[in-house]
């Protein structure tokens, strides 16, 4: 069986070969038959291998040192620190260290440094590890400009910094997300010559550069490395791969790993999680199985989370019966699916609509005493919201509040959406005044969906103090919302009141997209004013923004509902010419024309078969096939 599986993929895997990923030329897999397949291959070749042994995760305890007293706590730390003041002589700063070194582990940075602080008043000189430990302090209290200024008082005391000290500064300004600074740090230790960075200096550089998505110095690092003492290891190729695929660069993640096995790296499942969760994001299906086998033919076997991303992808692509297989062959297998993985297979049920399988899953989710958080009540309410159930998904709001959860903007919004859906705008507005009330502001968002819902049901006046309201909080009112007030005032049959909105938008600071123009023009369209919806539309175009297949139906429905034919044939002989068609609404117009003989039935190659054939009578269809134009 695992031949069957993997003999495309053996010269690929092997561990002398190096490939090259420039064009990989890989096939989506659109058939669920072909991924059923795989499954239940990959299931066979699962099932017949023993199980994986569970490695212990003991480490070997550190002796305890016998001049040292145990230190559980601060109160203990202190009470040491006291008695050592009293002996004389007074103990040597190394044992002073390790009393500073263990109050750092147990996390209390600030005890660090008022300890330091006593040292100084007692005249208990300082090396190398002391202003070291105290650096790391102010690193993991984010007080950075302590940090350096205690570097600075290395080289006052004549003291050289070594590597520890360097990494821990370099940690510290990418922990606060300030990687050129950072990446000054390393600068000034290469300079420096007297010490010379090690491999976690690397990494940890590596990691924030990848972090901050500058994979091109992230990769100038790498070879940095190649090029000096201190060669990359498996860790700096996977955070780069990770961080690659994560930015959809697969092409590139797949070269570094061909060149990482080139070198004789081998790389473990942390490795292959990263290049398959890349190819799952592309849909890359084929690819996904590729790499998946090849692990399993490597003896590295797939973890929790190589299992999740598989989950929540096939979930993506609609495969949630395939997805149900995969969760069962973890189960089979002892692995025991986690939170990511449930909650994955639960938002496939609700983009399917199957709310009482999601439901289910929730529930699975709670009998195995996994904590539900609010991000997991959301989608489970979305699925409700979506599916029209707004009953189930109030009860799941209460419900929330009495297991002690906050719900959220994002919950806010997503119930004052799916009640501005069904109608219930009364039910929407109670919701964004709750949501106000229990200290969760609504954003943009959330005030552009309860507009959009009271625009749809003409509710113009209260629409219009919602965003007055806006204003008066300083939010950003962007051009989707105006588009939202624009429509508003077509619905109300307010043409003018929009048109002057919309010629207002500049005037803001804000251009109109197509959308935003669409609009106008329907608006004008319906009003019967297409003088100025086709000015509009060469105005757009003026403007660099370009008509979609939307505007030009929209404009040609206009002008057949107007009675100027002649110009809605101009108009759809431009929109063919563009590379758009007629939508199902524009083609029932032409057809009911062509029917009367208001229109040249030339149009007919124009308009899409599909949509009128059926309902055209066949003396049309002859008509239209000898028409000399045809020719």
């Amino acid at each position: 069986m695992l031949k069957m599986m993997i003999r495309t993929t053996t010269a690929a895997t092997s561990s002398s070969s190096c490939y090259c990923w420039s064009s990989r030329g890989m096939n989506c897999l659109h058939s669920n038959f072909t991924f059923l397949v795989f499954v239940n291959n990959y299931f066979a070749f699962f099932h017949s291998q023993p199980s994986k042994p569970i490695k212990s995760t003991r480490t070997q305890l550190e002796q305890p040192k016998r001049d040292l007293p145990k230190i559980t706590n601060v109160e203990d730390a202190f009470n040491v620190f006291d008695r050592m003041l009293q002996m004389r002589p007074l103990p040597s700063v190394v044992r002073f260290n390790k009393i500073l070194g263990q109050v750092a582990k147990l996390k209390h940075y600030s005890a660090v440094i008022s300890l330091y602080n006593q040292m100084g008043v007692s005249r208990i000189g300082h090396d190398v590890c002391t202003l070291t430990i105290l650096i790391n302090s102010y690193c993991h209290l984010n007080q950075m400009g302590f940090s350096l200024s205690v570097l600075g008082k290395f080289y006052k005391l004549g003291l050289e910094p070594n590597v520890f000290t360097f990494n821990t500064l370099i940690n510290g300004f990418l922990v606060e997300n300030r990687v050129a600074e950072a990446a000054g740090i390393f600068n000034k230790m290469i300079a420096g010559g007297n010490c010379q960075p090690d491999a976690v200096t690397y990494g940890t550089l590596v990691k924030g550069f990848c972090m901050k998505g500058n994979n091109s110095a992230a990769i100038q690092l790498l070879r940095k490395m190649e090029e000096g003492a201190c060669k990359p290891e498996l860790v700096v190729y996977s955070t780069i791969i990770d961080s690659l695929c994560k930015d959809t660069l697969v092409d590139d993640a797949l070269n570094l790993f061909s060149e990482m096995m080139c070198k004789g790296i081998a790389p473990d499942v942390i490795t292959y999680n990263s290049l398959i969760h890349g190819v799952c994001k592309l849909g890359e299906w084929k690819e996904a199985v590729r790499l998946l086998n090849e692990m399993v033919s490597k003896n590295i076997f797939p973890n929790v989370r190589t299992f999740s991303v598989l989950v929540d992808t096939i979930c993506k692509e609609g495969m949630v019966l395939e997805a149900e297989g995969v969760v069962e062959m973890m189960i089979q297998r002892g692995i025991e699916p986690d939170m990511v993985t449930y909650c994955s297979l639960m938002d496939g049920y609700c983009s399917r609509g199957e709310m009482s399988k999601a439901r289910k899953v929730f529930k699975l989710m709670l009998s195995k005493g996994l904590t539900i958080d609010v991000f997991n009540y959301n989608t489970l309410i979305n699925g409700y919201c979506k599916s029209k159930m707004m009953d189930e998904a109030m009860k799941l709001l209460r419900e929330m509040s009495r297991k002690g959860l906050v719900p959220n903007t994002v919950t806010y919004s997503t119930l004052v959406d799916g009640c501005c859906k069904v109608g219930k705008l009364g039910d929407a507005q109670q919701l964004f005044s709750e949501m106000q009330a229990c200290g969760q502001l609504p954003d943009v968002q959330t005030y552009a969906i309860l507009l959009d819902g009271l625009c749809k049901n003409r509710q113009l006046s209260t629409a219009t103090q919602l965003f007055k309201e806006m204003e008066g909080k300083k939010l950003d009112v962007n051009i989707v919302i105006y588009t939202i007030l624009i429509k508003g005032l077509c619905i109300a049959e307010k043409i003018e009141s929009a048109k002057e909105l919309f010629c207002s938008l500049s005037s803001r600071g804000l251009q109109p997209n197509v959308r935003t123009y669409n609009i106008m023009i329907n608006g004008l369209c319906i009003g019967g004013r297409t003088s100025e919806a086709e000015k509009l539309l060469i105005e757009m175009e003026e403007k660099g923004c370009s008509p979609n297949g939307w505007t030009y139906n929209i404009i040609i429905r206009g002008f057949v509902n107007n009675n100027e034919t002649v110009r809605a044939m101009e108009l759809i002989q431009q929109m063919v010419e563009k590379g758009f068609s007629a939508d199902a609404s524009t083609t029932k117009l032409i057809i009911d024309l062509l029917c009367k003989d208001k229109v040249d039935p030339a149009l007919l190659p124009l308009m899409q078969k599909e949509n009128y054939e059926l309902n055209l009578p066949r003396s049309k269809l002859n008509r239209s096939s000898d028409h000399p134009n045809k020719h």
